[in-house]
């Protein structure tokens, strides 16, 4: 019986570009291999001094999605725009996808997806019309290789969470306690908590409010419930309200630096780059990281990248659709239109035909990301059917291939319908098949693997996006 790891290179590079990237690129391998993985996991962590042309110029093509609060509002006022904002949801949606595609700074990317699942706020939806996009903007962006407890704070206080979360409607005399559930749920310490934690920072935070009039976050000493609380090992006399917003802010760092947060943000790490069952031992190192260096990122991230827990775990987890979709275009090179937006919109509408469109996941766990969660025959065929109208051209229709594919990604005609599949196969995964993959492959064409290849062949003419879409279909390419 195949091991998943069989399926994938024996490579350690390409295994690190698998799962802190989007995919690899042709670019992206000719880079690591120059570098060497810890200064290109370096380069990555510092993705301010990476230049981004590319992703730069697709991101100014959208610019409803840069909007600040004022920005969306002014239009919405001026007529430019229409109410609720849905044209800006949809535009920053298109942005993640550009980004994700496109841009050099993969692993901020990468940290901006898991982040905005740890941090969820639905997006497109109707009660953050002004304000989903400056929350990416502000809040997530800046953070994603940051402190956490910063990341918490800035989400704490911006008018999306605030809104998505109910917070903006909590007053002393009806605290609402979603914001405070969720905080403690599913941002910070996971269960363990008691309904006298939900209901001390569901008061904690009453008087954190947005404005009705400019939609911006402020603080409404006059709405805070004040008196003691006690959540979770913290407490706070929370005398008066004109330091409610301070002890609020008090309760997240205590929350941030939590031993149960640090091994729940840990765990989650884990999942996303190592296992869908990360291995206890690496989770308890991680955890130690994070509180050891009160919350940043950075360190944690080396850490697991660099251990033997890491390095191991070839095969261990798949693609969601989200990841196919965007891994499907860079590891075909094809680059945007010169102009114009219609590839990314397309790219949108395949992601939420698969059931995953960025930041679209309603409840406020964001997206699952372990492999059961997306097995689906449904799905699958939505992703194979995307893996051939990508590769041939036909949707999107605008994405800049080369003219001719055969001699992009093999070179000169190979002499067999063999050496053809293997040429295909080293460029779009990294190794050539297993011999009986490669021969049920020529088998489609009616061939075998030793059958001489002819340059007039319909497999290396009109149907050699079949090719490059059966490799796309296989487990070589949907692991992670």
């Amino acid at each position: 019986m195949t091991a998943p790891a069989d399926f994938l290179p024996s490579d350690p590079l390409l295994h690190l570009l698998r799962r802190a990237t989007y995919g690899p690129t042709t670019a992206a391998i000719a880079e690591i291999r120059h570098l060497g993985a810890a200064a290109w996991l370096e380069r990555q962590l510092r993705p301010a001094a990476i230049a981004d042309p590319v992703a730069d110029d697709l991101i100014a093509r959208l610019p409803l999605s840069r909007l600040t609060i004022d920005g969306v509002r002014a239009k919405v006022r001026s007529g430019a725009l229409e109410m609720y904002g849905w044209h800006t949801m949809y535009e920053l949606g298109c942005a993640t996808i550009a980004r994700a595609v496109w841009s050099e700074r993969q692993l901020l990317e990468v940290m901006v997806d898991f982040w905005s699942n740890h941090l969820n706020v639905t997006n497109p939806a109707g009660d953050v019309w002004d304000s989903r996009q400056d929350y990416d903007r502000t809040v997530i962006r800046p953070h994603a290789l940051g402190r956490f407890a910063d990341l918490l704070k800035a989400s704490a206080r911006h008018p999306a969470m605030l809104t998505y979360l109910d917070n903006r409607f909590s007053t002393k005399y009806a605290p609402n306690e979603n914001y405070g559930r969720e905080l403690l749920e599913l941002h910070t310490v996971g269960l363990g908590y008691t309904e006298s934690d939900v209901r001390n920072a569901a008061r904690l935070f009453t008087g954190m409010t947005v404005s009705w009039d400019t939609g911006r976050y402020r603080y409404e000493a006059g709405r805070h419930a004040t008196g003691a609380v006690r959540v979770l090992g913290f407490r706070h006399a929370n005398k008066y309200a004109s330091g409610g917003q301070t002890a609020a802010m008090a309760l997240l760092d205590h929350l941030a630096l939590h031993p149960a947060t640090a091994r729940r943000i840990a765990t989650k790490l884990c999942v996303r780059f190592v296992a869908d069952n990360p291995p206890a031992a690496l989770v308890n190192r991680l955890a130690k990281v994070y509180l050891d260096h009160r919350t940043a990122i950075a360190p944690v991230l080396r850490a697991l990248f660099g251990s033997a827990e890491f390095a191991a775990a070839a095969g261990a987890k798949t693609r969601t659709p989200y990841e196919d979709i965007v891994a499907t275009v860079r590891t075909l090179g094809y680059a945007p239109e010169k102009s114009g937006t219609r590839s990314l919109k397309a790219l949108y509408w395949i992601t939420e035909s698969a059931g995953q469109a960025p930041m679209a996941w309603a409840p406020p766990n964001g997206y699952p990301d372990v492999a059961g969660a997306w097995a689906s025959p449904s799905g699958q065929v939505v992703r194979w059917n995307a893996h051939l109208n990508i590769a041939a051209g036909w949707w999107p229709d605008t994405l800049r291939r080369p003219e001719s594919l055969v001699p992009a990604f093999v070179g000169p005609t190979p002499a067999t319908y063999g050496a053809l599949i293997d040429a295909t196969a080293g460029r779009l995964v990294g190794r050539t098949l297993a011999p009986a993959h490669t021969e049920a492959i020529a088998a489609f064409y009616g061939k075998t693997r030793a059958s001489a290849l002819k340059p007039g062949d319909a497999a290396v003419g009109w149907m050699f996006p079949h090719l490059i879409a059966l490799i796309l279909n296989s487990p070589y390419f949907a692991l992670r």
